[in-house]
Order: structure tokens, then C-alpha cells, then sequence
């Protein structure tokens, strides 16, 4: 079997990877949404493709693998190994579980990630209001991430929150600073009501920047330390940071039973070794569309259970193929696997351009995992004809 040609059609604002084969086999892979950009980016790696075998995937991949980087340029690569992976289990009859090394659970665990209401605003009784609708969500969710600090709006919103240069634009999070006495005690009040609402029934994990300080970030977790956090992410780095920053994180992580978590930004498994080897995080997020794909965050996954360190994989933009191959890869991760963020489709009509998930997808804050070969989802081609830009027509041809 060999490649005939790679293609990328931008459906909605999601880019998706398609990779042709002389056998009538196709596989798909999509880049994280929001990044249309990125199709070129794709498009650049045809030329490294074209003739490859796509079941052998390790051997294509060593021939882009290096030529991406940290979040987002990752994502093309990603992209492309899961669309060589969904070939490779279709052309074996296998789901990509198998071939991974096969399953260990039959259901993966999934925290809310795209499923969010609108906060009505940024204090305590706010958050409690919005963690109600979330505890109430027809997905059952037994874990529950939350923004605050500098991940969102709060440090913008909430007056004197710290003592930084404001910078109000929306994207990656810009604001980060020494917090003052109020704006600490607001993101510990928040924390307060929001749990309040959870109890121990839903477990409650914080996305709190990239934007704390070393010591800000060590008297925040120690605050929370009694309300028993599942974790707090990015507290002093990561998302759209092009380095780990593995000697802040163990200063912080040295400091409290508050369990801290990173990683989404990171792009492939030498990347990570610095955090795992010096116990810098408790917990790594790597995203498989932004990590270099599902057999390299399997592989980041094994080496952190060596170490101790737990995964909870990144994934909230990763779209309805980004969630196939999701529950293909948690299904075969080791024990150390807690959950992974839940991708939803976007706009709406995603869940009828697309086949093979089950309904509902989510009971009780788990997934059923399927065992159709590949990633077990494929396009309703004429339905997804439709959403089709002119210049990509032929997508599908």
C-alpha cells in the first residue's frame, strides 16, 4: 500500500487531514479547531509522503516527525499520524487500540473540557452558580475543570486583582504578575464556592494560567491544600509557551500536597523528560493534536507511570476525529491515566457530517469504547460535502 496524496480541507474552522491510498483506504486526522492557518502547514509535508507505506507509521513519521514544533505547529504532525494510524487499522481489520497493544478498560473517564455555560461573572456566587449547570450536565461528569486567575478573564475582571501591566487582549492568556492580597483571596473564595457546589461527589481541577509567579503560585496551592483540588494547571507556564519550565514547576511542586499539572503545549517525548525525570509535575496534559500524535503521547504516558507522575490528556479543540482517536488511545493507556478533556463538535452540525459515535456519547462521565477498525469514525460524505469551501471540492474525491 502506498500514499497517492495528502489533502486538507478546513470544515468549519477545522482543519482535516485526509491521506489517499492506491488501495481505496483513507485515513483521517484533524488539527486542533480554530487554527485554519495551519493548512498549509500541512500541505508542506505532501511532498515527505507521497509513496510512504501508511501502515508502516513509524517509518513516516520519522520523516516529518522533527520538522514540527511546540503548540501549535505540532498539530499538522499530529494530524497526520492519526490519519496514518485510522489507515493502518482499517487495511488490518483492528481498531487502533490493537495495534497500540490492545485495551485495558473498556470505558474511558472524560472531565468536561468543550462542554462550558457562560460564567455571568467573575465572583464566588458566579462560579457556584456555574458549577450547578455543570454538576446538572446530561454527560455526568465525575470531574470538572474550571478557569480562574490568569486563565480567562478573571485577572482583568476583577478590580486590583494584581499588580502587572493589564494587557486586554484576548488570545493565549496575555496578563500574568505578582498577585495582590485581594486578587489571591478572590481566586481561593472561587475555589471555595465552587467546591461547595461539587462536594466529593465531582472532583474539581483548576486551570489557573499560565501567569502566577513561583510564589504566588506556592501560597495558592497551599490555600487550597483543604479543598482537595484534583490539580492546578499551568499555574506558572505552559499554553502557547515554547518551553516546559521544569525547574519553576518543582518549586512549586515541592511546596504543597496541591497536586500541579502541564503540558499541552509540548511537542514530543524529549520535551517532556525533563518534567518527568525531576518529578516537576504530579500530573502531564499532553494533547494528542498538538504532542505529535496518539503512539507519541503513549509512549510520554508510559514513561511518566515509570516516574510516578500521573496523565490527564489536553484535548477541549480536538473535534469529533480528535475524540476517536482519544478513546482509542485511553483505552490503552497504563494505569497512571485519570482522564482526558472532552472534545465536543462545533458548529453543531459536526454530529451530522460524521458517523460511528455512539449516542449519547458520554454516560456518566465515561465513554463505551468502540472496536470498529481504525478510529472507528468516518465522514457522511455527502452530508460533509456540503460544509465544503470551493477551493476544497475535491476533498473527497
Amino acid at each position: 500500500m502506498k500514499i497517492t496524496d495528502l489533502r486538507c480541507a478546513v470544515i468549519g474552522s477545522n482543519p482535516v487531514v485526509r491521506i489517499v491510498t492506491d488501495e481505496g483506504i483513507c485515513g483521517y486526522g484533524e488539527v486542533e479547531s480554530s487554527k485554519p492557518y495551519l493548512k498549509p502547514v500541512v500541505l508542506s509535508y505532501k511532498r515527505h509522503l507521497l509513496g510512504e507505506d501508511p501502515t508502516n507509521v513509524e517509518c513516516a513519521m520519522l520523516k516529518i516527525r522533527r520538522l514540527g514544533s511546540f503548540k501549535p505547529w505540532g498539530s499538522a504532525v499530529s494530524a497526520i499520524e492519526m490519519a496514518l494510524w485510522d489507515i493502518a487499522g482499517k487495511a488490518a481489520g483492528l481498531p487502533v487500540f490493537k495495534l497500540l497493544g490492545g485495551k485495558v478498560r473498556d470505558q474511558v473517564r472524560v472531565y468536561n473540557g468543550g462542554v462550558r455555560f457562560p460564567l455571568g461573572g467573575y465572583a464566588p456566587e458566579d462560579y457556584a452558580a456555574n458549577m450547578a449547570k455543570m454538576k446538572a450536565a446530561v454527560e455526568g461528569f465525575t470531574i470538572i475543570k474550571q478557569g480562574v486567575g490568569f486563565h480567562g478573564p478573571m485577572s482583568r475582571e476583577v478590580p486590583d486583582f494584581f499588580y502587572g501591566d493589564l494587557r486586554t487582549h484576548e488570545s493565549y492568556q496575555p496578563n500574568r504578575g505578582l498577585l495582590t492580597e485581594r486578587g489571591l483571596k478572590h481566586v481561593v473564595a472561587c475555589a471555595e464556592a465552587m467546591k461547595s457546589v461539587l462536594g466529593d461527589a465531582v472532583g474539581l481541577a483548576l486551570d489557573c494560567g499560565p501567569g502566577f509567579t513561583v510564589s504566588d503560585a506556592i501560597r495558592l496551592a497551599k490555600a487550597l491544600e483543604p479543598l482537595n483540588i484534583l490539580w492546578l494547571e499551568d499555574l506558572v507556564g505552559g499554553d502557547y509557551v515554547p518551553y516546559a519550565g521544569a525547574d519553576q514547576f518543582r518549586e512549586v511542586t515541592r511546596s504543597t500536597s496541591c497536586p500541579t499539572h502541564t503540558g499541552e503545549q509540548i511537542y514530543l517525548r524529549q520535551n517532556f523528560m525533563e518534567l518527568i525525570e525531576k518529578q516537576a509535575v504530579r500530573v502531564i496534559g499532553p494533547d494528542p493534536c498538538d504532542v505529535g500524535g496518539i503512539a507519541e503521547l503513549k509512549w510520554v504516558a508510559e514513561y511518566a507511570d515509570l516516574h510516578g507522575v500521573l496523565v490527564a490528556p489536553h484535548g477541549i479543540f480536538d473535534g469529533l476525529f480528535g475524540l476517536a482517536a482519544h478513546v482509542q488511545l485511553a483505552a490503552a493507556l497504563p494505569d497512571n491515566f485519570i482522564a482526558f478533556e472532552y472534545p465536543v463538535g462545533k458548529p453543531e452540525w459536526w454530529y451530522d457530517i460524521v458517523e460511528g459515535l455512539p449516542s449519547p456519547i458520554v454516560r456518566d462521565g465515561l465513554i463505551e469504547v468502540w472496536d470498529r477498525p481504525g478510529m472507528g469514525v468516518d465522514f457522511k460524505v455527502e452530508a460533509a460535502q456540503e460544509h465544503l469551501a470551493d477551493e476544497d471540492k475535491d476533498f473527497f474525491a
